[in-house]
């Protein structure tokens, strides 16, 4: 009977909060603004959370074609607007930078953020300017980005190698390459390389308790980050956290505040014998880990362990998988458009030669290799929607937009806006020949633009650019079959491909004596 009682006593209070929750939605849907966009018809409680399909930017793009570039959006009690083209994210970008400059407050960062602090998750203020100064100036600058370019080098020639060691080294005959976790791979031993000077994927590093724990956390923070939590809209579910959701979050927080706090511990254990990672040629380098150990001497208030954490899981989350798709994305790209792949190849072979590799210092004077990954960039954009929150009330398009309203830019579909390009769904490199394409402004900003703008778009780019031009210029290529590879897209927050790329690889005859001698 007392079980009975209780229940029942449940189920009377799930339902008075429901009939609160629901008359509580019918009063702010009242009080939108007499200048706030158009809507779609919503949903008592849920508003219009029924209306969105996966893929996300896909289901807002189709939404915005029926309400226009500037639309209004209930996700339950969480007011939402949504642009979706060159003038109104234009808008947002510039005119309205400061007001739309926060990041709601969702679960995952307050846990995967520790609790909104990190870079990614604050909101606009001096806490966030010093750690923006912080990750340009020490973590991204020119001279940064020269001292480690060493290791990239070494990370990009050691990925050659494997594919080498995978063909046999056979330059007559082709072999198939699965590249399911290449880039993510090269992208992770890039990272914690500059991070911590520790390698942790490949078939000379030992398979440690650590390196699967790393794999694992960069791989569910990622995953966390895409997905979508109803207790974030919905107060009644973050009580039950039905969806396993929360759990999950607070699971991986643990877990890797635990890795990162031990890679801290290590490098202050050993201060006095380790401060610094070696290269193939023997040079020392400082860690980024050292970098900001050295920072908190000096300001120990300003770089807590909680502040290192917090920088060292941002750069592990927009350093790994956002690069890596793109490298996939692009490779796609090349295996179903062999003209695109010929001619990369040729302007590589005219402006590089064959006895040599290509280095760093090339992809200055690579202009069609460049075009590649711009248009890799438009069709396919690591964050697809781009997600702000306004400090203040302000205006878009004349719509009036209040303080707290969340702001998802459709960047997908304003790089694929027939407005804007021609034959916007067709992958063409040449349209981004000359200086003629920039002219419209914000047609494509694939690392955002003003305060929020990806401050590692600089060593992203060339990353990308050396690792796609080495594997064009020392292997040649095609796909698995006739058939095209399918470039169907996958679930997540940095728009994955939805099966992993298969290739047939070939080392290049005319780059035998370069492959043996110099890798």
């Amino acid at each position: 009977m007392f079980m009975m009682s209780n229940a029942m006593e449940i189920f009377y209070s799930i339902a008075m909060f429901t009939t609160l929750l629901f008359l509580l939605s019918k009063h702010l849907l009242r009080q939108k603004p007499s200048q706030s966009p158009p809507s779609p018809p919503s949903l008592p409680i849920i508003g219009h959370l029924h209306l969105l399909k996966k893929p996300f930017h896909r289901s807002l793009a189709h939404l915005a074609k029926q309400y226009g570039p500037v639309m209004f959006l209930r996700y339950g009690s969480r007011p939402v607007l949504v642009v979706s083209s060159t003038s109104t994210i234009q808008q947002c970008m510039t005119t309205n930078d400061l007001a739309f400059g926060n990041r709601p407050h969702l679960t995952v960062g307050a846990y995967l953020g520790y609790n909104y602090s990190s870079i990614i998750w604050s909101n606009i203020g001096d806490h966030w300017r010093n750690l923006r100064r912080i990750i340009t100036v020490e973590l991204f600058s020119t001279s940064r980005l020269q001292m480690f370019l060493s290791l990239r080098v070494e990370e990009i020639h050691y990925m050659i190698q494997q594919l080498l060691l995978k063909a046999n080294s056979d330059y007559d005959n082709f072999t198939r390459v699965e590249f399911k976790a290449v880039f993510f791979e090269l992208m992770l031993n890039i990272m914690m390389r500059t991070i911590a000077g520790k390698r942790y994927c490949g078939e000379d590093v030992e398979k440690t308790e650590e390196a699967r724990r790393f794999h694992h956390v960069v791989s569910e923070t990622m995953y966390l980050m895409g997905a979508s939590n109803l207790g974030d809209f919905l107060p009644l579910f973050r009580w039950f956290d039905f969806q396993g959701l929360e759990k999950r979050i607070k699971d991986t927080h643990i877990e890797r505040d635990s890795l990162l706090q031990g890679l801290i511990d290590e490098h202050r254990e050993t201060a006095n014998k380790f401060s610094a990672f070696s290269t193939k040629d023997g040079e020392k380098k400082k860690t980024i880990i050292n970098v900001l150990l050295e920072l908190q001497e000096k300001e120990p208030k300003s770089y807590s362990d909680e502040i290192i954490k917090g920088i060292i899981s941002n750069l592990l989350t927009a350093g790994t998988d956002t690069s890596s798709g793109t490298m996939d994305w692009a490779f796609s790209l090349l295996l179903n458009h062999p003209r695109v792949l010929k001619k990369a190849k040729d302007e590589i072979d005219a402006q590089v030669g064959k006895q040599r590799l290509l280095s760093e210092s090339d992809l200055a004077n690579l202009p069609y290799l460049q075009s590649i990954v711009n248009e890799t960039l438009r069709l396919y954009p690591t964050g697809p929607i781009v997600i702000h929150e306004s400090a203040q009330d302000c205006a878009v398009d004349g719509f009036e937009v209040r303080a707290g309203t969340m702001l998802l830019m459709n960047v997908w579909a304003l790089q694929r806006d027939p407005k804007v390009w021609d034959e916007p769904n067709e992958f063409r490199p040449e349209r981004f020949e000359g200086s003629e394409w920039d002219k419209g402004g914000f047609r494509l900003v694939p690392f955002g633009s003003g305060r929020r703008r990806c401050p590692g778009e600089g060593m992203a780019m060339r990353v990308i650019g050396l690792t796609l031009g080495l594997l064009v210029q020392c292997f040649d290529w095609e796909r698995e079959g006739e058939e095209m590879v399918d470039m169907s897209e996958g679930l997540g927050l940095t728009l994955p491909r939805a099966k992993p790329l298969v290739a047939m690889c070939r080392p290049r005859l005319a780059m035998k004596n370069v492959l043996s001698e110099q890798i």
